[in-house]
């Protein structure tokens, strides 16, 4: 996947959260759902609500940290929405972190019942990668719908990511 972004000439993946959770990543990263509970640790604003959280629980993907191949994930809509990010930042985190052989992707939302869990090959396969990164002249009929539909493809990395791994973070 690393190598199909950089052909896209794409350098970083993305995290929205919010300002206030800034100072608590930059001491221990990005941690997934699952990490945070084992430490004991409540972010400032968490993203997701209780029905997400019991949601990534139940299919399995509450051990992963979601990153966005853009920043135009739909869920940052939905967590400003709600009033959960007020201050909404995107963090951009480096290619590198897709080296994990337990990376996994999925062509929706994560949490979503039904979407399975892809590995490499699987992902760059079904991850319509040129709707996210290439022009799509939305007066074709179907082409708005296959960029929404690509903007909730997710990469998910196991427990962590490491504070050295994130490269800097723009507003969102």
């Amino acid at each position: 996947m690393q190598a199909a972004l950089k052909g896209l000439n794409r350098s970083v993946l993305w995290h929205f959260t919010d300002k206030k959770n800034l100072e608590s990543i930059s001491e221990f990263g990005l941690l997934s759902w699952k990490e945070l509970c084992r430490r004991g640790l409540v972010p400032a604003a968490p993203g997701g609500n209780d029905w997400s959280h019991e949601a990534d629980q139940r299919f399995g993907v509450d051990g992963y940290v979601h990153l966005s191949f853009s920043k135009q994930h739909p869920m940052l809509y939905v967590a400003k929405k709600d009033g959960r990010i007020t201050d909404p930042i995107w963090l951009k985190i480096d290619l590198s972190v897709l080296d994990d052989n337990n990376v996994r992707y999925t062509n929706a939302v994560a949490n979503k019942a039904g979407i399975g869990l892809l590995e490499n090959k699987a992902a760059k396969e079904s991850i319509d990668l040129a709707a996210l990164f290439t022009y799509l002249d939305f007066g074709v009929e179907g082409n708005q719908e296959r960029k929404q539909a690509a903007e909730k493809s997710e990469a998910l990395i196991p427990t962590l990511i490491s504070p050295n791994k994130i490269l800097g973070f723009e507003n969102g």
